[in-house]
C-alpha cells in the first residue's frame, strides 16, 4: 500500500523483520522512540517463532507447558476465536508447524520437507486465562493472521501517549490512522507500480495481504488454510478497513476464505479483495474507488 499524506515528519526502523515508519508533525522524542522500541522488543520476545528465546518457541519445543501470558493474550486468542468460527476453521493459531513442513520455518530455510497437512484443532491445544497461556501438548503458535495489526494498535498508542496531533503508524501493509485522512493506493499484487484502486482513511486501519508478498517456491505462500495445511488458491490479496489494526489485520486474512465478507458486514468493516484470476471485489460499504 501507498499513502499519500502531508509532510511531517517521518521515523523509519526494521522490526520484525519488516520495514515500519511513523509520521507526525513534529519528531518523536528520544523517550518515545525508546517507548516504541520496548512494545516492540517485548511483542517479539513472547510472540516470535524466528526466536530461539521466544515464549511461542519454549512452548513448540516443549520446554514448557505452561507460561505467564503476554499483555496481548486474552484479545488476540478471543479474535482467534471470531475468526475461526466466521471462516469455518480455515484461520487457525497453530498453523505454524504446516507453514514449517511447507519450509517458512524458524529458520527461514524456505525448502519443504513435508507435503502439506492440516493443523491441529487449537482448542484442544491452547488454552488461556488467569494470566497463564498453556499448550497440552508442544505445537508452534502463528499470530500472523493478527499479530503485526495488533502491534501496529500498541505502537500507535504508545505514540498517542506522548504527542498530539496527526498520527500514521505504518508496520509495512498494516496501517493506523489518527487525525487528518489519509489516501492510501492498493497496490496491485502483481504489479507493485500499479495500484487497484485508492481510499481515504481517517481515525481507522486499513491492512493489506497477498500471496505474494511471502512467497518461495512454485505455489508456495504464507496463506494457509489450517484445514487442509496448503496455501490457498482462489485469491491474491484483500484490504480490509476496520476500527483497530488488529481486526483489520484479522479480516484481511478471512478475506482469503468464504466467511470472511459475512465477517466484515458483522464488525460493521468495509475491504476489498483480488482473486487469482485479477477479478476484483469489494463490500458494499466501501467508499474508496476501484480502477
Amino acid at each position: 500500500m501507498t499513502a499519500v499524506t502531508a509532510t511531517g515528519s517521518v521515523w523509519t526502523f526494521e522490526a520484525i523483520g519488516t520495514a515500519w515508519a511513523i509520521e507526525t508533525e513534529t519528531p518523536l522524542s528520544s523517550a518515545t522512540r525508546g517507548a516504541v522500541g520496548a512494545v516492540v522488543e517485548a511483542f517479539d520476545r513472547e510472540w516470535s517463532r524466528f526466536r530461539d528465546d521466544s515464549l511461542v518457541s519454549a512452548l513448540a519445543e516443549g520446554r514448557a507447558a505452561s507460561l505467564h501470558a503476554p499483555v496481548d493474550t486474552d484479545a488476540m486468542l478471543a479474535l482467534y476465536d471470531e475468526l475461526d468460527v466466521a471462516t469455518r476453521g480455515a484461520v487457525n493459531p497453530l498453523v505454524g508447524d504446516a507453514l514449517a513442513r511447507l519450509g517458512y520455518d524458524a529458520r527461514l530455510t524456505l525448502a519443504p520437507w513435508g507435503t502439506p497437512e492440516p493443523a491441529p484443532d487449537w482448542r484442544d491445544v491452547v488454552t488461556w486465562g488467569d494470566g497463564i497461556l498453556s499448550l497440552s501438548r508442544p505445537a508452534t503458535l502463528d499470530v500472523g493472521a493478527l499479530g503485526k495489526g495488533g502491534l501496529v494498535d500498541r505502537v500507535l498508542a504508545t505514540v498517542l501517549a506522548d504527542v498530539d496531533g496527526d498520527v500514521i503508524v505504518d508496520g509495512s501493509g498494516d496501517l493506523a490512522v489518527r487525525g487528518a485522512p489519509v489516501r492510501i493506493g492498493l497496490e496491485h499484487p502483481y504489479d507493485p507500480t500499479r495500484a487497484i484502486g485508492v481510499v481515504e482513511v481517517r481515525d481507522a486501519a486499513l491492512c493489506a495481504s497477498a500471496i505474494t508478498r511471502r512467497a518461495w517456491g512454485e505455489g508456495l505462500h504464507h496463506v494457509l488454510d489450517a484445514r487442509t495445511g496448503a496455501p490457498v488458491r482462489a485469491y491474491a490479496a484483500t484490504w480490509a478497513m476496520a476500527d483497530t489494526a488488529m481486526r483489520a489485520d484479522g479480516l484481511a486474512t478471512a478475506l482469503f476464505f468464504d466467511g470472511g465478507p459475512e465477517l466484515a458486514a458483522a464488525w460493521g468493516a468495509s475491504w476489498v479483495r483480488m482473486r487469482t484470476d485479477g477479478r476484483v471485489e469489494w463490500s458494499p460499504g466501501f467508499e474508496g474507488e476501484i480502477f
